[in-house]
């Protein structure tokens, strides 16, 4: 039996109007079971990167999954492995739940199949959900459509999720439940990507994290070895503390926002 396809993205560009958004990305052996955390800066290209992976604009570079350079696929077979879910979900749609995950289930596929609605729900009640299977999607909280709208990116069975601030203007339960999902579906051998603003959530949840800035790949590690003093400072320009809770995750403590001159002495101090 073969292993699994790995992702990986190599010397990924992305323009958009003329400006550069993204410049030379890489993101190497993305593995089957790994739940991987895009974070950084606001406009540091967090979505436009799942975006490109998606395919939902144009990029240069390879996108390589196993031995093959995705970003030529078709359509359907694109749809066959990537599972996406958008940073903003409907609010006023007058679908059911499991009309919705349907629609989704039967996107790029041809014709309806028998089981459809079955696998569409089976899906609702994997995610914890089938109580909303017969609620219309404008009736739901926040928190409930965003899992709607999971149970509608991972319905096809993707090797691949992309999910784009799952969790933003969530509270807690609905934060913990939404990642706990994701969390879920790599440990059953998918490859998971979520863009995250919390640092917190991305050490809890995530095997490794990637930190964008400046349009590229800060670092790309486990929580505990890109999560420190000195990345706050350069990436998001705070002084803060990095501590690590009784789990051995770390967590972070801001103080203060790190001068123009405190910038320089600590780039004199590392000379």
């Amino acid at each position: 039996m073969s292993e699994a396809p790995v992702l990986s993205v190599e010397q990924l560009h992305v323009h958009y109007r003329q400006r550069e958004v993204l410049s030379g990305v890489n993101l190497e052996n993305i593995r089957p079971g790994e739940l991987v955390a895009l974070v950084g800066p606001n406009a540091a290209g967090k979505s436009t990167l799942l975006k490109a992976i998606a395919g939902l604009v144009p990029a240069a570079g390879r996108i390589r999954y196993g031995d093959d350079d995705w970003s030529g696929w078709p359509l359907r077979k694109r749809v066959e492995h990537i599972g996406f879910m958008p940073q903003s979900v409907p609010e006023s749609s007058t679908l059911t739940v499991l009309e919705a995950t349907l629609v989704a289930l039967r996107c790029g596929q041809p014709g309806v199949h028998k089981n459809d609605e079955l696998d569409a729900l089976r899906m609702i009640e994997h995610l914890g959900i089938g109580d909303l299977a017969l609620r219309p999607l404008y009736e739901l909280s926040g928190g409930q459509r965003q899992l709607a709208a999971l149970a509608q990116a991972v319905v096809r069975g993707s090797p691949v999720l992309l999910l784009d601030e799952p969790v933003s203007a969530l509270d807690l339960a609905h934060q913990w439940q939404v990642m706990n999902v994701a969390r879920r579906l790599a440990d059953e051998g998918r490859i998971v990507m979520v863009v995250l603003h919390d640092l917190a959530l991305a050490a809890q949840w995530a095997n490794r994290i990637a930190i964008l800035h400046k349009r590229q790949i800060h670092s790309f590690g486990a929580p505990n070895e890109i999560i420190t003093n000195t990345t706050l400072r350069e990436v998001w320009g705070v002084q803060a503390r990095v501590r690590t809770c009784e789990q051995g995750r770390p967590f972070v403590l801001v103080d203060a926002l790190a001068t123009q001159a405190d910038m320089t002495a600590k780039q004199q101090d590392t000379i």
